[in-house]
């Protein structure tokens, strides 16, 4: 199986959402192969890695108390900062305090999300992708917990509309009754964008009943881990989702998604009811889908793919994914029936 590239494990990720961590809460996760502890303490989130400087001990067995976590084997207690607060049974020598450190990692909290940098070479703040988090938009998020597949596959996945309509068939396309459509892949050279341009809507369930007007679709890939979709109507957008893939090991990830739709008559509530309702089937679909290619990749030993004439990104994910530039600039539009 293919490891992490440097630039994927330099980046920030989402590694939670706010509500999953409240006051008090200890939570155990593995980020990039790396195993992390996630704690609130005094209302604010911290992440560690997972290991008490003194014994190796786990932390994410051990308690928050004091405002800060605590080691279940003897006690040693760290703030969000990673500095030693206390040693039970003995006096702190603020002067030797610097090598009792627990190793600390940098979080923000941004827009419901928590999100973890492993190294010091990632920005000063997650780079996030518009939309997210808009003003006079309705937004909920949606977490499954812990897929197992590469977190390239899940983003190649999202930006290929060309499996929807035999793996999702019914559901968000069909593949006996398909359409005419315009594809056009447009790069700034640090991201890539499919558009889809259509006459009608797809013919799906979720098409028919959720966007009736939609004739236009954007899936922007934002390097390392982040995805968003948005689908638009003549005059507005219908819906956009923002997808994170955050790596958890080199064949396990943790996918979290981000809904948004402009608020109107519709309440909130309903519409994220009716939205879950609808991409329930699509989500299992792409979760066993993605299962069963990593499957298949671990018993040959590599992942081997032949491209045919709908990859029309070409290399291009790869290269991004890899920390490379592309070239920017836009395709020819190419004529197709999703």
């Amino acid at each position: 199986m293919m490891k992490l590239p440097d630039a994927v494990r330099n980046a920030w990720h989402l590694v939670a959402l706010s509500r999953q961590l409240k006051v008090g809460q200890v939570r155990g996760l593995k980020l990039c192969g790396v195993p992390i502890v996630l704690f609130r303490a005094d209302g604010r989130a911290g992440a560690l890695v997972d290991r008490c400087p003194h014994r190796n001990f786990p932390l994410s067995e051990g308690r928050v108390h004091r405002g800060g976590i605590e080691c279940p084997y003897h006690g040693w207690r760290f703030d969000t900062a990673g500095e030693c607060l206390a040693v039970p049974g003995c006096r702190l020598d603020t002067a030797r305090s610097e090598t009792l450190r627990a190793d600390a990692l940098r979080v923000a909290e941004r827009h419901g999300g928590i999100f973890v940098a492993l190294g010091d070479d990632a920005p000063p703040e997650p780079p996030l992708p518009p939309t997210l988090g808009a003003a006079g938009h309705d937004h909920f998020w949606w977490q499954q917990g812990t897929w197992r597949g590469r977190a390239f596959d899940a983003i190649e996945n999202v930006m290929d509309p060309f499996h929807t309509n035999h793996l999702h068939h019914g559901f968000i396309r069909r593949r006996d009754k398909r359409l005419p459509v315009s594809l056009l892949v447009e790069s700034d050279g640090r991201g890539i964008a499919m558009v889809i341009e259509q006459q009608q809507p797809d013919l799906g369930l979720m098409s028919r009943f959720l966007e009736r007007d939609r004739s236009r679709s954007i899936s922007r890939y934002y390097p390392p881990t982040v995805v968003q979709a948005r689908w638009e109507g003549p005059e507005k957008l219908t819906l956009c989702v923002t997808a994170f893939f955050t790596p958890s090991t080199d064949d396990s990830f943790m996918p979290f998604a981000c809904f948004t739709t402009p608020r109107g008559i519709a309440p909130g509530w309903l519409k994220q009811a009716a939205i879950r309702l609808f991409l329930a089937p699509v989500v299992a679909q792409d979760r066993r889908a993605l299962a069963r290619q990593s499957e298949v990749m671990t018993t040959f030993g590599f992942p081997r793919f032949t491209a045919g004439p709908g990859d029309i990104l070409g290399s291009r994910l790869s290269r991004l994914w890899q920390g490379e530039t592309i070239a920017a600039g836009q395709d020819a539009p190419v004529d197709a029936m999703l």
